[in-house]
């Protein structure tokens, strides 16, 4: 069994060698962190769908002040008369041009506007939030590939210094120093390292592939990104939790956007409550006329039947079968909708920043004790391997302490990274995030 998991590692590792090659003949394109955001931010297809959103609504408040203008028509009408004794018709033709515009509507038109105002600013405030998700997913994403690569070259390590061993502990058996069970058994700690390897190489190409998908790049392209530095961030402690919730409150954008879907949902009931007051209009009309009935000509009728009218309308609601009251009622029930949605998110991102701050100082702490078990599993793997040179040792013992050793430098690699995930995922939370404090 070990023997065919060997081979099988061996021929997948070929043909990952084989892609490579085949990758590299095509033109690789570098992208780094900073040119990923920027494709995400151009490519993304959430984005593109909230920059669509942000539009239409801009367009909703163009009609909204469209209410206020008058409007301008132009009308024609020709008629043709027929009479019962004979066969004479009559031609009429009449020419007119019309505009009309509302004085007094209850201030639905007022209401209208300011509502179409507050659902544009929360689309924009929409628009922000979904930036701030690209830049937070991308800079994810690119850990999880650093981090992927930190672990290949963990156990890349690993399968050198299993080999070496291998190649080592084959000298002693030439010599007669040890038995061949522990080459045999070093060449299947060898087989389980490639297999080690081969995965770890598979995770990285996956992490690689998620940004690709991300960044909507053609997967028939080649790419290769350039991992950025990650350093050790500051420490953030739970005594810093009120100023950051406090913030989140004052930055979040999808709270922002909430707040002006709350003035808007305000807004509509005003709308709905303006059909119980009277409505004032003012008309104006220009035009002429032309029969066939009059023997003068064309240009003369029109000249002397030209004349034209302006009008004053008002109309008084008397009863409209409790309209009103139901729609004003149904945008009352939304309104309070809208406060509910408002006080819930507060309280999500209340509880999200309380949740990421504690988080990340158990990921801190999870640092230190990975980075302690590190030096210790290393101490420990020296002195094995000390004692298992001048025979004090058995290769069990040599193997459990590298095998140690290889998973507490994992768990290093592991809570290095989860602590910078940590750290950004609390900046995503507070809010104002910008392709700038994500920067590694």
């Amino acid at each position: 069994m070990n023997r065919m998991s060997t081979m099988r590692s061996l021929a997948f590792c070929v043909a990952l060698a084989a892609a490579a090659t085949a990758a590299g003949a095509q033109d690789t394109r570098i992208i780094g962190f900073d040119q990923a955001v920027e494709i995400a931010l151009a490519q993304n297809d959430t984005l593109r769908q909230a920059r669509n959103a942000a539009a239409l609504d801009r367009l909703d408040v163009e009609d909204a002040q469209r209410s206020f203008l008058p409007d301008l028509r132009a009308t024609s009408q020709t008629t043709r008369a027929f009479a019962r004794a004979d066969d004479d018709t009559t031609r009429t033709t009449s020419l007119g041009v019309s505009s009309g515009v509302t004085l007094f509507d209850g201030f639905a038109n007022t209401a209208t506007l300011k509502s179409a105002r507050y659902s544009s600013l929360a689309g924009e405030r929409d628009l922000e939030r979904a930036r701030e998700t690209v830049v937070f997913t991308v800079a994810s994403q690119f850990l999880a590939l650093v981090q992927q690569r930190e672990e290949l070259r963990v156990q890349r390590e690993n399968l050198a210094a299993q080999s070496a061993l291998a190649a080592q502990i084959e000298t002693y058996v030439k010599a007669g120093a040890r038995t061949i069970a522990d080459l045999y058994q070093q060449q299947a700690n060898v087989a389980s390292a490639q297999l080690a390897v081969v995965q770890a190489e598979r995770a990285a190409e996956l992490a690689r592939i998620d940004l690709i998908r991300t960044l909507r790049l053609d997967p028939r392209g080649a790419y290769e990104f350039v991992a950025p530095e990650v350093t050790t961030p500051a420490t953030i402690s739970v005594a810093d939790l009120d100023t950051l919730i406090g913030r989140a409150f004052g930055t979040r954008a999808d709270i922002r956007a909430s707040e002006a879907r709350l003035e808007a949902a305000k807004e509509d009931i005003r709308v709905a409550k303006s059909t119980r007051w009277p409505t004032l209009s003012l008309s104006a009309g220009y035009g002429s006329s032309y029969t066939s009935a009059i023997d003068a000509g064309w240009s003369d009728q029109l000249s002397d039947a030209r004349g034209g009218s302006i009008g004053l309308n008002i109309a008084l609601p008397l009863y409209d079968r409790s309209a009103t009251r139901i729609a004003t009622r149904r945008a009352e029930i939304r309104a309070d909708s809208a406060q509910v949605d408002l006080d819930s998110l507060e309280q999500d991102v209340g509880s999200q920043v309380r949740t990421a701050v504690l988080d990340l100082d158990s990921a801190q702490a999870q640092l230190a004790a990975a980075g302690a078990q590190l030096r210790s599993a290393e101490r420990a793997l020296e002195a094995t391997e000390q004692r298992y040179r001048v025979g004090a040792a058995t290769l069990v013992e040599l193997t459990q302490s590298r095998a140690t050793r290889v998973e507490a430098a994992s768990a290093e690699v592991s809570a290095r990274y989860e602590v910078e995930f940590r750290r950004r995922l609390l900046d995503y939370y507070v809010g104002g995030l910008t392709a700038a404090t994500m920067r590694f």
